[in-house]
């Protein structure tokens, strides 16, 4: 997928504003990876399709969402998916990163966005209510991600978990330490790579 794909998918779901605050976040994750490590390199020149259009499929898969809606994304790192989340909807979203200065980055980044809270913890530290949705990429697999959310979720939350290629393995893991109903969505951005979602999650 080209960039301007990536960008003409957002462009045809989104209005012109929103698309205009996700292309000014871009340009601040490109200018800061002079500074640090945020993205791989590599990746760059391809931040629409390798990032921004990768976190922007999760929101479909929400459901309906409105401004009392709590989303929270773990390890948001340089805020994909819960940064373009925060500006393309009006969803109250928490983005809860460990590491000082990618979270000082949000911060700062997400500013002009009311809807975003960054928090500089780990999850297993915050304290929340519980999450509607609950976000995270490239972070932990997911039974630990169950484990370290039982505090912040509740029976109605969803999980919306971008595992690659090996969201089938981590689905039968899964199945395998909890009840709930789980699935695997094909990702957009890569046809071998899954995005895990559990709802009604409980421990067995």
């Amino acid at each position: 997928m080209t960039e301007n794909d990536a960008r003409g998918w957002i462009e045809q779901r989104f209005d012109a504003e929103a698309t205009e605050r996700v292309a000014r976040f871009a340009d601040r994750v490109i200018a800061e990876s002079e500074q640090q490590n945020l993205i791989a390199r590599s990746t760059l020149d391809a931040i629409w399709a390798r990032h921004i259009l990768d976190s922007a499929q999760l929101i479909p898969l929400a459901g309906p969402i409105d401004e009392t809606t709590r989303w929270l994304d773990i390890g948001s790192g340089a805020g994909f998916p819960g940064a373009i989340v925060a500006l393309l909807l009006p969803a109250q979203v928490t983005l809860v990163e460990p590491r000082r200065r990618r979270a000082d980055f949000l911060a700062d980044a997400l500013c002009g966005a009311p809807n975003a809270t960054v928090i500089t913890a780990k999850i297993e530290g915050a304290q929340l209510p519980s999450q509607q949705i609950v976000s995270a990429r490239a972070v932990a697999p997911v039974d630990e991600l169950l484990r370290a959310t039982r505090h912040v979720t509740d029976i109605s939350t969803r999980y919306i978990l971008p595992r690659g290629r090996t969201a089938h393995v981590e689905l039968e893991s899964a199945r395998r330490g909890w009840h709930g109903l789980f699935h695997v969505e094909p990702s957009i951005t890569d046809a071998e790579s899954g995005i895990l979602i559990a709802e009604k999650v409980r421990m067995r």
